[in-house]
């Protein structure tokens, strides 16, 4: 189970709206979401979708799919957000061939995924650009974006 020490919307009958979202992220992570967000749109047919999954431990964020693939979720947090993605065994060796070339903060996030196969989740706390460049790495290595 994951666990978060920060504040999040987690009232399930109470849906955020956009204004609230980017209040409660504030500026600086608001420019990120909208800098993945723009990512996301650009690299493949996105679908957008306001969530309340996983019961009662994630709260409110978005989930981004192409066509009907899941590519990951953002959880709205007070001045970030969270990226919680899997990687299956499919997309492994794509995985490993990358990784030496990420940041120090997603291969420890990798060595302690939450297992699932031979893959697993990773919830990854953006905080700054180079940890959204990761994110953007690790959801094209889940899903090869559309050529341009």
């Amino acid at each position: 189970m994951y666990t978060s020490t920060v504040e999040r919307f987690m009232d399930k009958n109470v849906i955020p709206t956009s204004l609230e979202i980017g209040d409660f992220l504030g500026k600086e992570a608001y420019n990120r979401l909208s800098k993945l967000e723009t990512f996301l749109h650009d690299s493949y047919d996105l679908i957008r979708e306001l969530k309340f999954p996983f019961g009662n431990n994630y709260g409110w964020g978005y989930k981004y799919s192409h066509k009907n693939k899941l590519l990951c979720y953002v959880f709205f947090e007070r001045g970030s957000f969270t990226v919680t993605i899997t990687i299956g065994k499919n997309e492994l060796k794509k995985l490993y061939k990358e990784l030496d070339k990420m940041i120090p903060k997603t291969k420890k996030l990798w060595e302690n995924r939450y297992p699932c196969g031979d893959g697993g989740w990773i919830h990854y706390r953006v905080e700054n650009d180079n940890e959204l460049m990761d994110v953007q790495k690790l959801v094209c290595i889940k899903k090869k974006p559309k050529q341009r």
